[in-house]
Order: structure tokens, then sequence, then C-alpha cells
């Protein structure tokens, strides 16, 4: 049975200890080096070629994000897992950002430890259950910023017409609906069509969908 070779990352010894014990106690794992700072680590990913890098996010001289960086692009067979004690929104994302697959907390379980490593190994992503409700709330939120931000050049009426036009309302129907003039019902559309600027009603339509208007205009 092929082995899943990890390279251990961490500038204190008797962390790497630790972890290299319980790791080479599964029979189908083995740690085939160790590095004590992010120069060593990348010498180390070069000659060894490991399967998972499990690496500290805190290290002196460049962090283990910077090195989680520079592995992901020149070693991409090698998946990098951050083991830290921080559960730090910007490092989950930096870390991400820089190619990780996996951010663990050095809180969780040997199992869950191991876990990790095994679905990395696999080419897939892992996160502690505690950072992923963090990932998910941060997306969330960004998500809804990004659907105000997206209407928020428009007038109350400009979204009252954005929102027909959504609905594949002609400007006579959305002139109908809204009392207005055809003419100005067109006036409205050419109006919003420069301020977000796009080119035609299809793209007016799919924007509105695409940041969630309608959800919008009911919660108003």
């Amino acid at each position: 049975m092929t082995k899943i070779r990890v390279l251990l990352v961490d500038d204190h010894h008797i962390v790497r200890m630790g972890l290299k014990t319980i790791i080479n106690d599964q029979p189908g794992m083995e740690v085939v080096g160790e590095a004590g700072n992010a120069a060593e680590a990348l010498r180390e990913v070069e000659r060894l070629q490991p399967d998972v890098v499990l690496m500290d996010i805190r290290l002196p001289g460049q962090s283990g994000i910077e090195a989680a960086g520079q592995i992901s692009k020149r070693f991409p067979h090698s998946k990098v897992v951050m083991l830290t004690s921080f559960a730090d929104d910007s490092m989950i994302f930096r870390a991400i950002s820089a190619g990780a697959v996996g951010y663990v907390l050095k809180q969780v379980e040997d199992k869950e430890l191991l876990r990790a490593i095994t679905v990395a190994a696999q080419g897939e992503a892992v996160l502690d259950p505690s950072v992923t409700s963090r990932l998910i709330a941060r997306v969330r939120e960004a998500e809804r910023k990004s659907d105000e931000d997206a209407f928020r050049d428009l007038s109350g009426r400009e979204l009252d017409v954005l929102n027909l036009v959504a609905k594949g309302k002609t400007n006579p129907e959305i002139a109908e609906s809204l009392n207005l003039s055809s003419r100005t019902a067109g006036n409205y559309v050419s109006t919003i069509l420069q301020k977000l600027h796009l080119t035609n009603r299809i793209e007016l339509a799919t924007y509105a969908v695409e940041h969630h208007l309608s959800d919008r205009m009911t919660k108003e």
C-alpha cells in the first residue's frame, strides 16, 4: 500500500515530535521530513516531493502563508495544510488565497488531524469545523455587501424599473405598472444601462438576477 508522505514544518521541535508520533503510528502515512522555517520547507519540498505539507502558519522569517503560496505554485503535487493555534479570519482567507487546501487548528483531536491529511492528499479541501462556519459567514457577508453595492447608484424608481425589466416587461408594460409614460420608462432603462455600464435589456435582467434584486425588493 502506498503511504501518504508528509513533511512537517514547525519551528518548535517538540511539536514536530508529537506530530511525527501521531502520523507514523498510522499504517497509511509516514513523515518523510521536517523543517523549522519556510526556507527549509521549500528545500525539503523540492527534495522530497511530499504528498502533504503540514505547516505552522507562524514561522520565523517568512510566514507559513508566504511559503504555502510558493509551494502551491512550484510544487502543485504537494498539498499544504496549515496547522495553527489561531482561528483568525484574515489569516484563513490569506492562507486559502495563497493555495493552502486545508486550515486546521492545533486543538483538534488526532483523528481529525489525520482525516485532514488524508483528504488533502486526495486533492480536496478541508477546514476545521469552527473555521468552516466562520468562512461561510464571511462569504455570505461579502455576497450581501456585493449585492448592496451592485445597486448603490440607482434611485428607488430606477430599481423599480430594473425589477420589471428583469421580469421581462416591455417599456409600455413598465410604464403602465409604474404610472409613467412609455417614453419616460424608456429613458429610465437607458439611464440604468449607463449607470451599470451594460448594453442591453438581457444584460440588465441577468445583472438583476445575479445580484438578487427580487429578494431586495421583496424585503423593502
